[in-house]
């Protein structure tokens, strides 16, 4: 049985599986349910390898796939939540911060006594699914996206003009934003930080 997706979530929820197995197991008689042999191994067996522990970064080994990090301790998991993700522990977290290596490949120093989830984020294939048409991006919520270009120049600082042209006939300026800033050339577009 598929486990069904949440609508405004793109990995799987196993509540329901989950309350599912509880009903039954509560049910049952608990003296039979679990045999003595796999009673032991799940007694003596490594936190550490279980995965969807939940616990310290300090408390983990080296090379560990991780997800759900937290970024401050007791935060909650901020980094590594996108369905199919994982992230990796590089070096050994003795010290006061751990080197954890995220999807991107970026190496990040984290508090070691954040805490994350062993093991990936399910439902893998998320990003390999076609939408079917275009109503299916609307239903996600994205709105279509017009070039500048093809706008009338009350609209944008493209718009206008004979044929395609983003200067705006005889104005000579590159490419702008809708608000008039330019885009290229290293213009800082972003609010100015008062320099200390």
């Amino acid at each position: 049985m598929a486990a069904p997706l949440l609508r405004n979530r793109s990995t799987s929820s196993v509540f329901n599986l989950f309350s599912n197995a509880l009903r039954r197991f509560s049910s049952a008689q608990v003296a039979n349910v679990i045999p003595d042999e796999a009673r032991e191994r799940m007694m003596y067996s490594d936190i550490n390898s279980q995965i969807g522990s939940c616990m310290p970064l300090s408390a983990m080994r080296i090379g560990t796939i991780i997800h759900n990090i937290e970024l401050n301790p007791g935060q909650g998991g901020k980094l590594v939540r996108a369905a199919g993700t994982n992230a990796k522990i590089l070096k050994e977290p003795t010290s006061a911060y751990c080197l954890v290596q995220l999807p991107s490949g970026v190496k990040k120093l984290i508090d070691s006594r954040c805490r994350a989830t062993v093991g990936t984020v399910s439902n893998p294939t998320h990003g390999d699914r076609k939408l079917r048409k275009a109503g299916h991006s609307r239903w996600l919520g994205r709105r279509p996206v017009v070039r500048g270009v093809a706008m009338n120049p009350v609209d944008h600082p493209h718009g206008g003009g004979e044929g395609k042209s983003k200067s705006s006939g005889a104005w000579g300026k590159g490419s702008r934003t809708p608000w008039g800033k330019p885009t290229k050339g290293g213009f800082k577009t972003g609010p100015l930080k008062r320099k200390k």
